[in-house]
């Protein structure tokens, strides 16, 4: 791609400093693959796409996602560590393969460590949801209700290790409830067996739970977020309905291979920034009640450490089998 273009799909080398050197050495100068974890259709396919499409207009280059699913994105993220780091593979980091993984698996194909952050892009509270006709019309009651069953009440969720069981297995501990946790394949499998009433209680994504909220047939309990969402401002926190160690933010981030360059690593950053606050990205992130992400790649990386740490305790305290 010649200079002259470059600059002008950048806007100006004063917007993004790092273009003006990435010219020079003609990157990118051919489609970049962007390797998704996760199955097409949800949540991170979907954000994959619109941050992909987004940073491709800036770049003028085709950014293509490809989904790599399985064994807890375990695949896709071996696929992205594992590549040549010249800039022409990137992907997405999430929540699970980044600081979960490395406590429930035996052993992993590749190293969490080994990943390059790039930019953190959102974060996301989960709700505490109960059909509309449960008994339990608020944190307190299903946990006195928990007490007073041990082994009997339950929750799903889209699978070992998610943010939705993870959630549960928190809120287990914190409470000092003895509940059954009923994994699925899918996130919507488990809210499908939430709303058939074969079990009592989901950790639900906004964005999953919010149109169910609307539509009658689910009811809030609670947010695992610090403070109530604008979008649900009637519905408290953990920490307002007694639990405030129940704090859940799932999260996704882009990420390299391991070694890419400093120089390489901060254009990007500097490109997934300005393709965060694009209204095709930002519009669609905060309707669905997440926070805008944003920041440089040391901040997503001092991030994931903590939330390394964090659940890793979790797993442990919990008890949570490897798989």
């Amino acid at each position: 791609m010649k200079r002259r273009s470059l600059l002008q799909a950048a806007g100006s080398a004063a917007v993004i400093p790092g273009f003006a050197l990435a010219a020079d050495n003609k990157y990118p100068s051919k489609p970049i693959s962007f390797i998704v974890g996760y199955a097409a259709g949800g949540n991170a396919d979907q954000r994959s796409r619109q941050i992909a499409k987004a940073m491709g207009d800036i770049l003028k280059t085709p950014i293509i996602v490809d989904n790599k699913p399985g064994a807890g994105a375990n695949i896709g993220t071996a696929a992205i560590v594992k590549a040549t780091p010249d800039g022409y593979t990137l992907g997405m980091g999430n929540f699970a393969p980044l600081s979960v993984n490395q406590s429930l698996f035996k052993t992993l194909p590749y190293n969490p460590l080994d990943a390059t952050p790039i930019m953190l892009i959102e974060r996301g509270p989960l709700m505490l949801m109960v059909k509309t006709d449960s008994p339990y019309k608020s944190v307190k009651e299903l946990v006195a209700a928990a007490k007073a069953k041990p082994g009997k009440l339950s929750y799903s969720s889209g699978g070992i290790g998610g943010s939705h069981h993870l959630s549960g297995a928190l809120f287990e501990h914190t409470a000092s409830v003895d509940m059954i946790h009923a994994p699925y394949k899918s996130g919507s499998a488990a809210a499908n067996d939430l709303l058939g009433g074969q079990v009592d209680t989901m950790f639900m994504q906004m964005y999953e739970a919010m149109p169910m909220a609307k539509a009658g047939k689910l009811r809030p309990l609670a947010i695992t977020s610090t403070k109530r969402s604008a979008l649900q401002p009637d519905v408290p926190t953990m920490a307002e309905a007694g639990y405030p160690g129940v704090e859940v933010m799932n999260w996704q981030g882009l990420i390299g291979p391991k070694g890419m360059s400093p120089q390489l690593v901060k254009q990007l950053n500097e490109v997934a920034n300005r393709a965060l606050q694009s209204t095709s990205v930002k519009d669609v992130l905060q309707a669905q009640g997440n926070e805008l992400g944003g920041g440089t790649p040391e901040q997503f990386a001092a991030f994931i450490k903590t939330e390394t740490v964090k659940w890793t305790k979790v797993v442990k305290d919990a008890k949570i089998d490897p798989e």
